[in-house]
Order: structure tokens, then sequence, then C-alpha cells
């Protein structure tokens, strides 16, 4: 990234691959010692690997389709937004997502934390 005192702009041609997990195109926009923000595409039907992001707390914005996320002791939780809504994921909070849709599902998420932004597991506790 430019210097601390410069504003950046990321076109969307100029984004990366993200880290991978199974299910999802991720696409990192821009990437710092302490934040992560990108976009994620998620096509229907598709589920997501099990997996946390670390020391950091993921903050989504869901911009069209909807996101299933299942999470909690043994994955038995779940909750779902759609488009114009925000979730909060807390640090080393072990989840998949999904798209229960006919539709993609195209999300914004900023992480803030320290350390890598994405760990694979076998599964949530």
């Amino acid at each position: 990234m430019a210097g601390a005192d410069r504003v950046v702009v990321v076109t969307p041609a100029e984004r990366t691959a993200g880290p991978p997990t199974r299910g999802m195109a991720r696409q990192q926009a821009l990437t710092t010692d302490r934040v992560w923000a990108g976009f994620v595409r998620t096509e229907p039907g598709m589920v997501s690997g099990w997996h946390h992001h670390g020391d950091h707390q993921s903050v989504i914005y869901v911009l069209t389709g909807a996101l299933r996320m299942e999470f909690g002791p043994g994955g038995a939780e779940t909750t779902q937004a759609g488009p114009g809504d925000f979730l909060l994921v807390p640090e080393g909070a072990v989840h998949r997502e999904s798209n229960p849709t006919s539709e993609p599902a195209d999300v914004i998420v900023v992480r803030a934390g320290t350390g890598g932004s994405n760990v694979n597991v076998d599964g949530p506790a």
C-alpha cells in the first residue's frame, strides 16, 4: 500500500485473489497490517468450507442475494441476511457461509485485527 498519508483507490480491475476457502470467490481490495477489505461472491446453492478469521473481527455488508451463516457449537446456530444487511463475525468464530437463493450473493467484507485473516478448518468444535 501507499504511504500512511495517501488516500488509495482500488478499482474492481485492481483487486487480487483473496485468501481461499472452498465455495467462495474472494477478491482482495486492500490489506494492511491491521485491516483486510474485499469483495466476495457466493454462487447460488454454494456452501463454503468451515473457516475462521483468526484475530480479526469481520464486518460483512450484503449487496445482492442472501447470505446464510452457520456457526456456534457444532455449527448448530444459523442466521440469514439480505441486501442492505450488515453482519458482525467475532474474532475466532468458526463458521461457514452459503447462498440459499437462485441468484449470486455479493458481499463486501472488512476485517480488523492482526495476523492471518483466514484459517480453513474441518468444522466447528
